[in-house]
């Protein structure tokens, strides 16, 4: 009889099947209905450049800006996983055979206007099959917001350092479009 290495673990109300031969991974509920598989030779692992600063940031963004939250979580995350590299190349270095990446995740008009994109940046290392997560844009907003509680002004988000010239800017946006 042909040995197959399978192995078989059941982890929050889902069965996992991973298949060492082929490289695969599947996902069954316990119905052994299969919802899905994931390829597991084209994994790639995250990393941080400052884990504890991102992650400050990221819980910033998911207070303030939950549609970019989402997006990135559900959307971007598994998409880098598996290797689909989003966002335009902002640098390459051949010899360590990195690319620097800039994704623009949603953002209210406004906002971005006010205070900028929200941007992930992050570098690809090709060779360790590794994505370092490197920083969430605008941090000065993002990190005051994690601070403290901001308050908005007609919707948009206003720094306490610079409440006087974001609010002067929210103005002066308002009057253009009118």
């Amino acid at each position: 009889m042909e040995k197959v290495q399978k192995e078989c673990k059941e982890l929050h109300s889902f069965l996992y099947l991973f298949d060492f031969e082929n490289q695969m991974c599947y996902y069954h509920n316990r119905d052994s209905i299969t919802i899905g598989r994931h390829n597991m030779k084209e994994t790639y692992v995250f990393d941080y450049v400052n884990e504890n600063e991102f992650h400050k940031l990221e819980r910033s963004l998911k207070k303030y800006n939950m549609l970019a939250y989402k997006k990135l979580h559900f959307d971007f995350y598994p998409k880098l996983k598996e290797g689909n590299f989003l966002g335009k190349v902002v640098s390459t270095n051949k010899e360590k055979n990195t690319k620097s990446y800039e994704l623009k995740l949603p953002t209210d008009s406004m906002f971005a206007k006010v205070h900028g994109e929200i941007k992930l940046h992050y570098v690809v290392y090709e060779n360790e099959k590794t994505v370092m997560l490197d920083k969430l844009t605008p941090e000065d907003i993002l990190s005051e917001g994690h601070q403290s509680e901001l308050v908005t002004y007609k919707g948009v988000m206003v720094s306490k350092e610079h409440s006087d010239k974001d609010m002067f800017k929210i103005n002066l946006l308002n009057m253009i479009n009118k």
